[in-house]
């Protein structure tokens, strides 16, 4: 599910920020096919050469920050 493509992203992130940082990289395997300026960009493109679930897009930025989200609730655990 995805899991070569985050690795790729992860194991290559420095030298992916080298040239697209700020871009949406669609990453096929561990290659990365395309870069967009917008996620939905990146989907409207992807999705007329790839199935969808199986490409990644992802942001390149530095950092967790791209692939890290946190979410609040008020649900208490009692």
């Amino acid at each position: 599910m995805l899991d070569k493509e985050f690795k790729y992203y992860l194991d290559n992130q420095d030298e992916l920020l080298k040239k697209y940082n700020g871009r949406f990289i669609v990453v096929v395997g561990g290659k990365v096919v395309g870069d967009y300026d917008s996620f939905e960009q990146a989907l409207f493109h992807s999705k007329k050469k790839h199935e969808l679930g199986t490409f990644l897009i992802q942001e390149c930025t530095a950092g967790e920050d791209a692939y890290t989200q946190t979410f609040h609730s008020r649900v208490i655990f009692a």
